[in-house]
């Protein structure tokens, strides 16, 4: 099974670009967005020339804002929309599918902001997050993908020095944020596979002809259960499929 997790900064924008000529190129079984910047009508509209897929979405009450939607070739046991928390719950953060095997989280994590104004909210809605999702594991394994919007390392983006503590994405408070998901027995599936790999991003700023500096950071990623590693055949990420600011990271499952 092949899982692929892609922020496309607004599905209206991409999918008058390459989307659907990717989506065949890449084949995933199922693939999660995120950034849909779509009501759940628009999504649909978005996607209606997709056959064999099932289209779920949790878009913001806020238009044109956040977003998160799953494409799935499988149909899933259940669906479950944000965490259970309204004043997390309004901005169309987290869907979530249960399958046979493993809860499939999509998740499009709260930017911190330029100015760091909604550092405090980030960590906030991190923690109400991981308690939600070890409820959530009680049940059976996870798998979790999105922007988690956070370097992890230093090896997860081409310029630390300059970025830690200064810039959103990088700061220590979002980085305790994810230490708790590492720490908690959560892995980071490429990271499993290649714990020594440089300059590997998935997001690239539109400033300063980034991408085609390889100026990136990886904050999009695949987390899974760690009893459910050995179903994780390979991670990898997809630097060469345009069409947003971030680029399609993935996993291949052995079920």
């Amino acid at each position: 099974m092949k899982i692929i997790s892609w922020n496309v900064n607004g599905l209206r924008a991409i999918v008058k670009k390459t989307f659907f000529d990717d989506l065949k190129l890449m084949d995933p079984d199922i693939i999660c967005l995120q950034e849909t910047k779509a009501n759940d009508d628009q999504v649909s509209e978005s996607l209606e020339s997709l056959n064999g897929y099932q289209i779920y979405s949790n878009s913001a009450e806020r238009p044109g804002y956040s977003g998160t939607a799953v494409i799935s070739k499988i149909r899933p046991l259940n669906i479950i929309k944000g965490i259970s928390i309204e004043k997390h719950d309004k901005e169309g953060r987290v869907v979530c599918l249960e399958y046979e095997h493993f809860f499939l989280v999509n998740v499009y994590v709260p930017n911190s902001g330029s100015e760091l104004a909604r550092l405090a909210y980030r960590q906030e809605w991190d923690k109400a997050f991981f308690t939600w999702l070890k409820n959530l594991e009680k049940n059976k394994p996870l798998v979790i993908c999105g922007d988690l919007n956070v370097a992890h390392k230093d090896i997860d983006l081409a310029r630390p020095k300059a970025n830690y503590n200064k810039a959103a994405g990088y700061m220590q408070e979002e980085i305790d944020g994810m230490d708790r998901l590492t720490e908690g027995g959560l892995s980071d599936t490429f990271r499993h596979f290649y714990p020594d790999q440089t300059n590997r991003y998935s997001w690239w700023s539109f400033r300063a002809n980034a991408r085609a500096k390889n100026i990136g950071w990886r904050i999009d990623y695949f987390l899974v259960s760690r009893s459910f590693l050995p179903q994780v055949n390979d991670a990898f990420i997809l630097e060469n499929i345009t069409g947003s600011d971030h680029c399609p990271v993935g996993i291949i499952l052995d079920l």
